[in-house]
């Protein structure tokens, strides 16, 4: 009879998480769980929660509309601290891209504060690493396809590719999660973009700008085959959050209410 009881409850309570909880628009959820990352002291596990994240980039378009709601992002009006020179270099004005770029083409050039802040104008935030990471070595149709020779050749097809941040938002199909253009479109901020270890005793060490290609950076490295993983986080680690890219963007995560 008891058992009974606490079934329905739980139950209702479920019925209940489902109504309160309901998926963004333009965001798909990702079931958290524990992996290995490619830097792990120990080979140490990260444990990844529950989360939702944006299903394309931010393209162009959709960051016009942002420094037209918030013009201290324009270029003109942005910070040299926030921003270098190539912040925007590619639009003819503070709200206007050139002719030449498309307004679906994932949005580049901007710092990893204007990045920040979009996110969290929009009520969401960058991903950390460990999130964009662990939803980034989904393929198709598996959820850790990180052991599959085709999946890594093909990122690493991409690096070789020229001009790929011209092109459009999801002309690259969806992965297990939903999600496009992880690979083969540009390279994406992250939130901790420059806490990886490099070479002290902790995972989370930060500001250090060696190269992660270095001796004692693949010492570190849990999987030495994994050259498309090696190459984004030597990126990362060159990075300033100053800086502007033609082939760095960003897209959004939001964090999954916890009810109970």
């Amino acid at each position: 009879m008891i058992k009974s009881q606490a079934f329905r409850i739980l139950f209702v309570l479920l019925v209940f998480q489902t109504m309160l909880y309901a998926q963004s628009e333009g965001m798909v959820s990702i079931k958290g769980s524990r992996y290995l990352p490619l830097y792990g002291r120990d080979s140490t596990v990260v444990a990844v929660k529950d989360f939702e994240m944006d299903v394309y980039p931010v393209t162009n378009s959709q960051f016009e509309d942002f420094v037209k709601k918030y013009p201290k992002w324009q270029k003109s009006n942005v910070i040299s601290l926030f921003a270098d020179k190539g912040y925007l270099v590619n639009w003819k004005s503070d709200t206007e891209l050139k002719d030449s770029e498309k307004p679906n083409s994932p949005v580049t050039y901007v710092s990893w504060f204007a990045a920040k802040d979009y996110c969290e104008c929009q009520g969401k935030r960058l991903p950390t690493i460990d999130e964009w990471e662990y939803v980034a070595m989904a393929d198709k149709t598996t959820k850790d396809a990180r052991s599959k020779p085709e999946y890594n050749a093909e990122i690493l097809a991409w690096y070789e590719a020229p001009r790929t941040n011209e092109n459009t938002i999801g002309l690259h199909p969806e992965n297990f999660w939903g999600v496009h253009d992880l690979h083969g479109l540009v390279w994406e901020w992250t939130l901790d973009f420059n806490s990886v270890l490099i070479s002290g005793e902790s995972r989370k060490d930060v500001d250090k700008d060696n190269n992660l290609f270095c001796g004692s950076a693949a010492v570190n490295a849990t999987d030495l085959m994994n050259y498309a993983a090696f190459m984004r986080y030597a990126i990362r680690g060159s990075l300033k959050a100053k800086y502007s890219m033609k082939n760095l963007g960003f897209r959004c995560v939001k964090d999954i209410p916890n009810e109970f």
